[in-house]
């Protein structure tokens, strides 16, 4: 069976892909192992699917390259995406720092880019194993339902992240096989292990901080596990966190602790007590270890309490792994691909787009921009 373009991978890179080669009248195949496309996109920002972010740029992404992703970027932005939303009538809401969410369900996004791919007549085989791929004058695909060839080969087959929804190596499988240089990969946009603390006592609990790495800070919420961190700052620095250095949260970032204890330094009031007006009272009370009053603490002591409370240094051990990870840091090396068109430079007609590409958002609906960005580019040259 012969196609113009074949996709491996149905989820938000592959099928916006689909979409725009179909739109040119190429006869385009998606093939996708699991018995549903869009998986991930359905279990995204909580069943609502954060899916794009009002303000965009190459900053908000990790690349050895941090220059790939603005051509891409700039073909397809966040406003087109939003312009083809609402053309489907589907309600979003903005929930906070630009990001966007269906009102309803992230089903209503995959419906979406269905319907998109009917109109372009995009063929699709569900449940369908790709067994071997190789390269004569076009690509041809071996799987269980048949041989597949095509002059374009198109690999959109995300990370490894969620496997339990069928994230595999696939892609970086097929680079290797065609001599592609592959940056390491590790699980991101993922809660954090303790290396030698124990706050399992406080699983729950939840508090505004800034987290601060040398090169980045983010303030949102963070949120004790009974075996770390996670909580939006964490999972956000965990694209920048590195195993031998410390991590600094403000766990009052509205405050100067060591001014605030000075002022009442005069206090009878317990400390557990007076920092309960500022932060959760579970932590206060755990934090607290040697509870007295405030009139009875040093200025010594007053300062190494404020600096733990503006500037605690955090070692963790390790991530959550990919089964918590919400993407895949590192992947297909960005100097192996064209900007432009995503295509190989090294193999003709041979492209890869989102997740696999080494190319990492922020939390907040940066990957799934990724996603539709690069997969029009590649759509309009296949």
């Amino acid at each position: 069976m012969r196609f113009d373009v074949i996709i491996i991978g149905g989820g938000a890179a592959g099928l916006f892909c689909a979409i725009q080669a179909g739109k040119r009248e190429r006869k385009t195949l998606v093939i996708e192992h699991n018995s549903e496309v869009g998986r991930k996109i359905l279990i995204s920002g909580g069943g609502r699917c954060n899916f794009t972010n009002k303000e965009v740029s190459a900053n908000n992404f990790i690349s050895q390259n941090p220059h790939f992703c603005k051509s891409a970027l700039a073909r397809y932005t966040p406003q087109d995406f939003i312009e083809l939303v609402k053309s489907y009538k589907i309600q979003f809401y903005e929930k906070k720092l630009g990001q966007l969410f269906c009102k309803e369900s992230s089903r209503q996004i995959v419906e979406m880019l269905l319907s998109e791919c009917q109109k372009a007549k995009v063929e699709f085989r569900l449940s369908c194993e790709v067994k071997e791929v190789e390269k004569d004058e076009n690509f041809i695909i071996q799987t269980n339902q048949g041989v597949f060839e095509s002059e374009s080969l198109v690999i959109a087959t995300g990370g490894l992240s969620f496997p339990k929804i069928g994230a595999t190596d696939f892609g970086y499988k097929i680079a290797r096989q065609f001599g592609l240089r592959i940056v390491e990969t590790r699980p991101s946009l993922v809660p954090l292990i303790f290396t030698n603390q124990n706050f399992s006592k406080l699983a729950g609990v939840s508090i505004d901080s800034i987290v601060k790495t040398r090169k980045r800070e983010f303030r949102e919420n963070i949120l004790f596990t009974h075996r770390g961190l996670s909580g939006p700052a964490i999972l956000q620095i965990s694209n920048y966190w590195h195993k031998e250095k410390s991590i600094s949260i403000d766990l009052l970032p509205e405050n100067d602790a060591l001014e605030v204890l000075e002022k009442n330094a005069n206090s009878k009031q317990n400390l557990d007590n007076f920092l309960g007006k500022y932060l959760p009272n579970r932590f206060a009370e755990s934090f607290a270890q040697n509870n007295k009053p405030i009139n009875q603490i040093s200025k010594k002591e007053r300062e190494k309490i404020a600096e733990s409370l503006n500037n605690w240094q955090v070692l963790f051990n390790e991530t959550e792994g990919y089964h918590k990870a919400e993407v895949t840091l590192g992947g297909i090396d960005t100097n192996e691909l064209s900007s432009q068109t995503m295509e190989s430079k090294r193999v003709k007609g041979l492209y890869f787009i989102g997740e696999v590409v080494d190319v990492t958002g922020w939390l907040g609906g940066y990957n799934f921009q990724w996603a539709w960005s690069s997969g029009f580019a590649c759509g309009e040259s296949v």
